[in-house]
């Protein structure tokens, strides 16, 4: 059980450093004028369990903050997330 922890927290630390480090580097591109990484690569990343880091991303680099779909949808992933890891543990811990 215990590998299994830390299998997960790695996984989650380094999909939060990833959704961080996209919105970094977003926000670089966006001023360069360069190609962009994708809003739905975004997404995707909070999707899978990056939420923390992006939306601390989105913050410290000022970055997507005027868009109502990442102020709001990257927070509503957080706690779609939050929500099923509560259900997870309940139906885990309740057998």
């Amino acid at each position: 059980m215990q590998i299994l922890s830390v299998i997960a927290l790695s996984y989650l630390g380094i999909v939060n450093l990833t959704g961080f480090a996209l919105m970094g580097v977003d926000k670089k591109r966006a001023i360069r004028g360069a190609w962009r990484i994708s809003e739905a690569t975004l997404f995707f990343t909070a999707l899978i369990g990056g939420s923390i880091g992006s939306i601390l991303g989105m913050r410290f680099f000022h970055h997507k903050t005027k868009h109502w779909y990442f102020v709001w949808g990257m927070p509503a992933i957080l706690l779609c997330q939050i929500a099923l890891i509560i259900w997870a543990a309940n139906s885990f811990f309740s057998r």
